[in-house]
């Protein structure tokens, strides 16, 4: 039997759980969490509550059940070193040491990496420690159309868009002076036009292997419109690609992930093992780095693990081993879209601790939990995304059909955005594009 400790209590340890699940060896989870996700209670052997940003019972709950390797799900607690504390005492993580998981923790970090290896996708950039200068950089230097991103994890709140959630210049002066209060450093950077998709990659240091293309959706409301959040759905297409990408923005994104491996082991030292997230943007001028994450994406993973074919414990096992080009890792042909239902006045000001019920939803609708946790008397919502259901077909618009078929099963106080992976919202990306490029 194969004991895998799981970290993490949303969504996406939820997939996580039924991928490792599915292997055809005999797998036994241990699970660790803040709180009770009821899809995870429900696959795993054991379930511990306890802290996520120090790991004393993590290592205690490790050492007790002498578990194979770990998977740390979320971002805190690989940028805190949950990783490296488990390695102290012998068990290896498909996730990244923190020194290389910098990628995502650090904005400035990868920046930097990107320019110094000559690595393509990056934007016109600059690395602030003080507020001097951020006034001519944005205004001149970019002519008023730039990002500013936190130099560390902010919850999805760290990067914020000139035009979107900057009014003007004077607005990015006082968020980037924020920014360099918490974190001592901020990066300005150019703003890209085009539209975004993530390439997710295992990869065990010096071999990647990708993942489907997936476009996630952070505003909160219908149209793209309303602030931003950690996502409210996403959708991926069967021939794995996306309706408005060439081949070559696939091609360009997974270069810039096999020389970004590279130059984290060439830099630190250290093999990057666990999943390299690439946040892509596919501009008039090809695919161009957004930022890197080091773990899966949530809503991304739902898109990707339900269509993996391959026996998820083996890749782990082959990221860990450095082994990951000795197998050959497929995915169904198939279209697939997640549609989050989240708590009424999420992301700004989400009510918290409501009761929330499920009632029968078709059969095919796959559905994850993620920031709710499981009570005597039911099911309650913590504040963040709550339910995310996934449909899976042949084509996109079938796939969207499931999983709206779904969203009205949920009763409470919540919400939803029902345009995702509709054929209207599909054109509107492949017109911007048809205009970018001409």
């Amino acid at each position: 039997m194969k004991k895998i400790l799981l970290i993490g209590n949303g969504a996406r340890e939820h997939v996580i759980a039924e991928t490792l699940k599915r292997s055809p060896q005999d797998v036994s989870i241990i699970a660790y969490g803040k709180t009770r996700n009821p899809g995870i209670a429900k696959l795993a052997d054991r379930y511990e509550l306890g802290p996520m940003d120090t790991f004393e019972n993590l290592k205690k709950l490790a050492q007790e059940e002498n578990v194979d390797f770990a998977f740390v799900g979320p971002d805190d607690p690989i940028a805190d070193g949950a990783v490296d504390a488990l390695l102290e005492i012998g068990i290896h993580s498909v996730a990244p040491l923190q020194t290389v998981a910098r990628l995502e923790s650090s904005k400035s970090f990868t920046r930097d990496l990107l320019a110094k290896y000559h690595i393509s996708g990056n934007p016109k950039f600059h690395v602030f420690t003080s507020p001097e200068g951020l006034e001519e950089y944005m205004g001149k230097d970019l002519e008023g159309e730039f990002v500013v991103k936190a130099d560390g994890l902010m919850g999805g709140k760290g990067v914020k868009v000139s035009g979107e959630h900057l009014a003007d210049v004077n607005e990015g002066v006082h968020f980037a002076t924020q920014c360099i209060e918490k974190f001592g450093r901020v990066v300005v950077e150019e703003k890209f036009i085009g539209q975004e998709f993530s390439l997710m990659c295992f990869c065990d240091g010096k071999n990647i292997a990708c993942m489907p293309a997936v476009q996630d959706h952070k505003r909160a409301y219908n149209n793209d419109e309303g602030p931003n959040t950690g996502g409210m759905g996403s959708y991926s297409d069967c021939d794995h690609s996306l309706p408005f990408l060439k081949q070559s923005d696939i091609d360009e994104a997974i270069e810039i992930t096999k020389q970004t491996a590279a130059a984290l082991f060439k830099e630190t030292g250290t093999l990057f093992k666990g999943i390299m997230y690439g946040g892509y943007i596919a501009t008039k001028n090809g695919a161009k780095l957004i930022e890197f994450n080091a773990r899966f994406g949530d809503p991304e993973s739902m898109n990707v693990l339900p269509i993996l074919k391959t026996d998820f414990v083996e890749i782990c096992e082959a990221i860990i081993n450095g082994t990951l080009d000795q197998i050959n890792i497929e995915f169904e042909k198939k279209a697939t879209v997640c549609k989050y239902i989240v708590p009424e006045g999420y992301p700004e000001n989400p009510k918290k601790g409501e009761k929330i019920e499920i009632g029968k939803y078709p059969d095919g609708v796959k559905m994850y939990y993620s920031s709710v946790s499981l009570e005597k008397d039911g099911i309650y919502m913590s504040g963040s995304r709550a339910i995310a259901f996934v449909g899976i077909a042949d084509t996109i618009s079938e796939a969207e059909k499931i999983a709206a078929s779904a969203l009205k099963s949920v009763s409470g106080p919540v919400f939803y955005r029902d345009d995702i992976g509709t054929n209207a919202l599909i054109q509107k990306r492949l017109d911007m594009m048809q205009d970018i490029r001409g």
